[in-house]
């Protein structure tokens, strides 16, 4: 007699409770509950907008949602949060989750992501606690906020100087990233702490705190 073969949902769920204590992440029911909509809702969508690189479940409660949730512990009571190139809705989505607290804007460029990004917004029940904008970040001025995530923008690279200087007044920067962007955050001479992500070897997550001008 063979196990019962479980779905991708359920191997998801799974994943997040054997691996929630290597990212220092602690769950409630209702939260893997949220969370269990939010990845089902990604993987219908994903074949027609590629939101995430194809993975197992197990690899997108890892490499996606429990490293998107490493960022909660920088993140203050009732903190504002910019989230830049929003995309699939790493890592802020998952944050909005964990942390009914927080709010959020979230810039995506493109029109048809946006459209998914409030929609999972709906499906998790923060869309009250956070809006999207459908336009380029650097097209834009920037709401005030206490906290930058970034994980996955196009060109990141490339846009880290503007980036810097657009969120200026924004007291601490929390990227996602490997040795390319510590090279930027080298570049500029912008202070920074790297937390290495755990099961990773390459990624970190970068801390820049800064003290927003009077």
């Amino acid at each position: 007699m063979t196990g019962r073969t479980l779905s991708p949902s359920d191997e998801f769920v799974n994943a997040l409770s054997q691996h929630a204590a290597s990212f220092n992440v602690t769950l409630s029911e209702d939260a893997t509950g949220r969370l269990k909509g939010y990845f089902e809702l990604v993987l219908a969508w994903n074949k027609r907008l590629h939101l995430v690189a194809p993975c197992p479940p197990v690899e997108f409660a890892t490499r996606h949602v429990l490293e998107s949730l490493l960022a909660l512990q920088f993140l203050t009571d009732g903190s504002r949060v910019i989230d830049v190139g929003s995309g699939a809705g790493l890592p802020i989505i998952p944050c909005l989750i964990a942390r009914p607290d927080i709010n959020a804007t979230l810039f995506e460029a493109s029109p048809k992501k946006a459209v998914f990004l409030r929609e999972a917004l709906r499906r998790v029940d923060r869309h009250n606690a956070a809006r999207v904008v459908a336009v380029r970040f650097e097209d834009a001025e920037p709401p005030e906020a206490d906290f930058l995530t970034c994980r996955a923008l196009d060109r990141f690279v490339e846009l880290f100087p503007t980036l810097v200087a657009w969120s200026s007044k924004i007291k601490t920067m929390l990227l996602f990233g490997g040795p390319a962007l510590r090279e930027e955050f080298e570049r500029a001479a912008l202070p920074f702490t790297s937390l290495r992500i755990p099961e990773s070897e390459r990624r970190f997550l970068f801390v820049a705190g800064r003290t927003a001008p009077e």
